[in-house]
């Protein structure tokens, strides 16, 4: 009985390409912010920064794809207040790993420590999770996969709120210079928002899930 709905049920040709681009594109973003906080050569961290701008503004046109195919668009693959919420979330991630890597060139940050790069490596890990999971939702034949990766995406984040906690709390201990303070203190939390983010985008993959699976 189910072959045969699914022989009736319109392939969805439009949503699901949008947002395996997205889901790529935001993971391409996540390495591109490792770069930036873990290479010493001044010059490849600006090319970096520059790719994560990039990177953003393709995110932005995707996102905005969706949008439009939306407004278009009465039959969808799920809830269209689902796709929406996930556009979005999958947008915020970029954007907040977009300040993260502006506040760094705009601060002039050159003190980037270890938990920068802690924080720079947890989004790579949650981003590339949040892209398997995108492209299992073309079929739903693997449940497992998406539920394990939003599990792994919640523990990251939970990480990475430790990781950014720790590291702020030292600073105010350790930290005599107000100015470098409130730099690092800003590059920090921005990118705690952006694991955030992957987590609300963990939860909308969830929230499909229990609705199609």
């Amino acid at each position: 009985m189910s072959n045969i709905f699914s022989f009736f049920t319109p392939k969805d040709k439009k949503f699901q390409p949008l947002f395996e681009q997205a889901g790529s594109n935001v993971r391409k973003i996540a390495e591109a912010l490792l770069v930036v906080v873990t290479t010493d050569d001044i010059e490849k961290r600006k090319e970096a920064i520059k790719e994560v701008e990039r990177l953003e503004h393709v995110g932005d046109d995707i996102t905005h794809t969706i949008f439009i195919e939306l407004s278009k668009n009465f039959i969808t693959p799920f809830d269209r207040e689902d796709i929406h919420s996930l556009a979005s979330a999958i947008d915020d991630i970029a954007d907040y790993i977009h300040a993260s890597a502006g506040n760094i060139e705009l601060y002039n940050v050159t003190n980037i420590g270890e938990p920068m790069v802690k924080l720079a490596e947890l989004l790579v890990e949650m981003c590339t999770d949040l892209e398997k999971a995108i492209k299992e939702l073309r079929s739903f034949k693997n449940i497992r996969v998406i539920a394990d990766a939003c599990v792994r995406i919640n523990s990251a984040e939970n990480q990475a709120d430790y990781t950014c906690n720790l590291a702020i709390a030292r600073l105010f201990e350790f930290e005599t210079n107000a100015i470098e303070l409130i730099k690092q203190k800003e590059v920090l939390q921005t990118l705690e928002i952006a694991t955030d983010k992957c987590e609300d985008a963990a939860n909308v993959l969830e929230s499909i899930l229990v609705k199609n699976a």
